[in-house]
């Protein structure tokens, strides 16, 4: 039976299959949250209030850090409920909103991380023009341009997904509204959807990914060129962190999006998308400061600022 009316709303399944796990799920996903919402908090106040953060470098890693706020809060508070009791419904509406910002903002954060690489690019290959190239407003339009990407790519992808006709059980295999698996959902024909859903993956997935490693290429070229062991190891140390980054991320989303239609692969992209949407956001705040000097010199001087204003 097929339900072809908007449908009240949708069973997130979740983990449920196995129930010993949800409440140690329970208490990662809240522990990974807290780390993501103190984290990322933190970066983006220190970029603000630090005139020595005031560079692209940190604009970009303060918008990532945004973004990542937004990202995990969509759908985070949805799914400890479902985790900690046995109610694991979700609205229609809820549903609908919790896909168009989960598709938007996980858009945006592709386009942004190949933004954030093309800055690195041209800090180690181009270091005389850094600041000619990578001035303010082009900061501010790249910024934008990632944004409107990935609203362009919730709005193509959100309505047709909403559209299918979904089956009478309405359980999604999923821990939040996602599109494949609303596709998987649907008891007619998705292979429009499907197709879509692949080119989106190429725009969106693949070209960026491409772009980034065609870009840390170059960076690894020009540093083997340089005479300075110095020079070299700054350079690594400014690019480091975000390779490590763009690894992380990348690899949880191919093993989401670019999957082999079986079983496994489904109950495996499940373990990998709770990493891809909880894990990241809260490892990336940890290994931009543990990785950066300046970023915690600035945790450093404001701590400073704070003693000094107690001891005054």
């Amino acid at each position: 039976m097929v339900n072809q009316s908007s449908p009240v709303g949708f069973l997130l399944l979740g983990f449920s299959e196995h129930p010993g796990l949800e409440k140690i799920l329970f208490v990662v996903v809240l522990t990974s949250y807290f780390l993501t919402l103190v984290g990322n908090t933190l970066i983006i106040l220190l970029s603000v209030l630090d005139p020595r953060l005031h560079s692209p470098m940190y604009f970009f890693l303060s918008n990532l850090s945004f973004l990542d706020l937004c990202f995990t809060t969509s759908f985070v508070p949805q799914m400890l409920f479902n985790l900690w009791g046995p109610k694991k419904t979700i609205s229609f509406l809820g549903c609908s909103v919790q896909l168009f910002i989960f598709m938007s903002l996980g858009t945006t954060e592709c386009i942004l991380l190949t933004v954030m690489a093309f800055d690195r690019y041209v800090a180690v290959c181009k270091p005389l023009h850094y600041a000619t190239i990578i001035h303010p407003r082009l900061c501010r339009q790249l910024t934008a341009v990632a944004w409107v990407i990935g609203l362009i790519q919730s709005i193509v992808q959100t309505p047709p997904t909403l559209r299918l006709p979904f089956c009478s059980h309405r359980q999604i295999d999923n821990f939040l509204c996602e599109v494949p698996a609303l596709i998987r959902l649907s008891c007619a024909d998705t292979t429009y959807n499907e197709n879509l859903m692949a080119i989106a993956s190429i725009f969106i997935v693949v070209v960026p990914l491409t772009l980034i490693l065609v870009s840390y290429t170059a960076i690894a070229w020009a540093v083997l060129r340089m005479n300075s062991a110095t020079g070299r190891r700054k350079a690594f140390g400014t690019c480091s962190s975000h390779l490590m980054v763009v690894m992380i991320f990348y690899s949880s989303v191919i093993a989401v999006y670019l999957q082999p239609k079986n079983p496994y692969a489904q109950e495996r992209g499940k373990f990998f998308g709770l990493f891809y949407a909880v894990g990241t956001p809260s490892l990336n705040p940890l290994i931009y400061t543990l990785r950066n000097k300046e970023v915690k010199r600035a945790f450093m001087r404001l701590l400073g600022k704070e003693r000094d204003s107690r001891e005054n």
